[in-house]
């Protein structure tokens, strides 16, 4: 955060000013990360309240917290009282956006969007300073906590945001504001939350909106659902509109360091930022394979087994949206392997009343591959395994207890390959992967 008076965040809350006259160059929702240069923002969740912390955070010397109300044994000039502190941290964040020098490139997408954001900023890096949003840090919190962060050095910022809901996007853009506006897909994710897909398109969207008018560039992916939809909401807004997909991609020959038609889309979805940065597609094209999957996202892992042998673990265990689903099967389908190749699938979550339909599909793909395992984890994946075929070997759990002993213990031979992949919070795959991790030794 660039050095900051108590009389100017006051101006920029538009709250009060009593006088506090506090230099901060930091904003922490943490009451455990303060210092003397510190302002506290008090958030409020359904399970907590930071303002229970306010005074111990004083009393260890953080100078000034903003609050929704006063706090006993707290003086006012210590205090910045507003409306709704998580909107207050927004503010912040945009107005520590509005003092950056360089390119913004907003980022938004169903699927990919945190891997994308990574890759691009790990080619951009290649050609100047460039400062990213950490990990998935993409909601109503993550995203003014990325903007009080950024490094006012770099020449580029890439920022990630998502999305569950229509206005979501449009709130976060509008502090981003960004140069460049990139949607990567539009899969049918958080649909129970929609009256249906193209209204997920129209949400997505709204990353357009905050682009300076006339000026900004909207970046989409031509062969995603409704590109159409992305395509006429861009040209209300940019000044530019590129495309990137099968057929419109920068001209560079790369590869990727994984197999999987999505790396593919990421790699040239970054490719088309750079060139559209005026930057050298070429050189970054050569830096593509050093790329690796992120953890949780496509990465693989080669392990050893209790009695001896190894075998390939594929982590795609950060989330269950159908559309990702398929192309984690369809990746592993392709891949040539002396062993067996095995799935282990945990729910989807957020699919509406398409829920069966979407469950039973992932089955039917299935039954086409040369896939030999399915494991099936939680209620609605009986909906995949009864799609299968008599041939391919399949196995049902209620949950995830005791499925990494099955693996380890039960089934998993000498070269298998086993791809993990589930809704993180509602199946809980991701602790199947951790435990596997946890038990075999990495080679």
């Amino acid at each position: 955060m660039e050095k900051t008076s108590g009389k100017k965040l006051a101006e920029i809350l538009g709250c009060a000013y009593s006088g506090n006259d506090a230099i901060i160059d930091n904003i922490s929702t943490d009451s455990r990360k303060i210092s003397s240069t510190t302002l506290f923002i008090a958030l409020k969740g359904e399970k907590f309240d930071a303002h229970n912390f306010v005074k111990d955070v004083i009393n260890q010397g953080c100078p000034m917290a903003v609050v929704e109300h006063p706090v006993d044994g707290v003086e006012e000039k210590n205090l910045l009282i507003v409306e709704d502190t998580l909107k207050a941290y927004g503010k912040i964040g945009a107005y520590n956006r509005s003092l950056f020098k360089g390119t913004v490139i907003g980022l938004t997408g169903s699927s990919g969007k945190t891997t994308t954001k990574e890759e691009m900023a790990f080619l951009l890096s290649k050609f100047g300073k460039t400062y990213a949003t950490t990990g998935n840090h993409n909601n109503f919190v993550g995203v003014p906590q990325s903007l009080c962060e950024m490094d006012m050095s770099a020449e580029y910022a890439v920022i990630e945001m998502g999305m569950s809901a229509k206005g979501e996007i449009a709130y976060l853009t509008s502090l981003v504001k960004p140069d460049i506006a990139v949607v990567t897909n539009v899969y049918p994710m958080h649909i129970e939350f929609f009256p249906d897909f193209r209204s997920i398109a129209y949400a997505k969207a709204e990353i357009f909106e905050g682009m300076p008018k006339g000026k900004g560039v909207a970046v989409i992916n031509e062969d995603t659902s409704f590109a159409d939809v992305l395509e006429k909401q861009a040209a209300c807004y940019a000044s530019k509109i590129v495309k990137f997909g099968k057929n419109t991609h920068p001209n560079e020959n790369f590869t990727t360091s994984e197999i999987g038609e999505h790396f593919l889309y990421n790699a040239w979805c970054a490719l088309t930022v750079v060139q559209t940065l005026g930057l050298n597609t070429t050189k970054a094209a050569g830096f593509i394979k050093d790329f690796g999957a992120l953890d949780g996202r496509g990465k693989h892992h080669t392990l050893t087994l209790p009695n001896g042998g190894k075998y390939t673990l594929i982590d795609d265990s950060y989330s269950g949206q159908p559309e990702a689903m398929k192309l984690a099967i369809n990746a592993l389908d392709k891949i040539s392997t002396a062993g067996r190749k095995i799935v282990v699938l945990g729910k989807m979550a957020e699919l509406g009343t398409t829920s069966q339909q979407q469950h039973q599909q992932i089955g039917q793909l299935l039954a086409s591959t040369s896939i030999d395992i399915v494991i099936g984890v939680c209620a609605e994946m009986k909906d995949m395994l009864a799609q299968l075929p008599p041939a391919k070997q399949q196995y049902y759990f209620e949950n995830k207890e005791g499925v990494a002993e099955f693996l380890l213990n039960k089934l998993l031979q000498n070269n298998d390959i086993v791809l993990i992949k589930g809704a993180r919070y509602s199946s809980k795959m991701y602790q199947v992967t951790e435990e596997l991790l946890n038990q075999g030794k990495m080679i």
